[in-house]
């Protein structure tokens, strides 16, 4: 198994388990696997609803998460003085630590050029400061904190309502738009709240790539205040400055 891992659009197993690992505050030398895998299941099936391309590194993972899970299930002898018992888990925990240790460096190497790019102004903030009160801690949203919110929006979805099939061609373009227009508008908004009826598979799934696009273009701000709780999101100052078409200016999309 690859420690390189990244997709276009979704980081690599490897990632998605030291979230998961992290979120539930455990030593990383002593996963809790059943509890970990029941975990990820849960994010694989949301990243199979939204089709992801090249998603079977994430297929590769869960299948050996469940062979460690059975392993451990299983009865085992009692080793004698000359033999040493290998726990199931050593060789995911490796690669784990490597690629955690790849992680943090880069990490650092993104905070040390933040701090670099500081020290001549890019642009001027505007925004108006808030002159009393205090305001909350917001703890740092990430990827797969999106993809939870995702599946929860999702499965409530599929709840409410029969999911017919009905095709969205709708353009990536017109959803970013509709983004960009609704948090002009209201200055910031809930991560649930830009989706809106009629909830359709691809509509949902439409609206939430594009949500990851400008994630990735650094477009948006996002902010939480606890695990699972509502993520806010506003456009950056330098996004306001962009066209209502935010990739006409792109010089690596498309032409028509």
């Amino acid at each position: 198994m690859d420690i390189t891992v990244h997709l276009e659009t979704f980081h690599g197993p490897l990632d998605l388990l030291l979230y998961l690992v992290k979120r539930n505050e455990v030593d990383i030398f002593d996963i809790p696997i059943g509890c970990i895998t029941d975990q990820y299941m849960e994010y694989l099936s949301t990243l199979q609803q939204i089709n992801v391309e090249q998603a079977g590194e994430f297929v590769v993972m869960a299948a050996t998460l469940m062979e460690i899970k059975s392993r451990m299930l299983l009865p085992r002898r009692e080793p004698t003085e000359d033999e040493h018992e290998e726990d199931p888990r050593l060789e995911l925990v490796k690669q784990l630590v490597e690629y955690r240790k790849f992680r943090d460096a880069a990490a650092k190497l993104e905070e040390r050029a933040e701090q670099q790019s500081t020290r001549f102004p890019r642009y001027v903030d505007t925004a108006p400061t808030e002159s009393s009160g205090s305001t909350p801690r917001l703890r740092a949203v990430e990827l797969w904190d999106l993809v939870s919110a995702f599946g929860r929006i999702m499965r409530e979805a599929e709840a409410l309502q029969p999911t017919p099939i009905i095709v969205d061609e709708t353009p990536q373009q017109v959803y970013i738009a509709r983004v960009v227009q609704r948090l002009r508008q209201a200055g910031e908004c809930n991560f649930r709240d830009l989706f809106e009826p009629p909830h359709t598979r691809s509509r949902l799934i439409g609206m939430f790539l594009a949500i990851l696009e400008m994630v990735r273009r650094q477009m948006l701000d996002l902010e939480q205040e606890e695990a699972y709780g509502d993520i806010r999101l506003r456009l950056r100052p330098e996004a306001l400055d962009q066209p209502d078409d935010p990739l006409a200016a792109d010089d690596s999309s498309p032409a028509p």
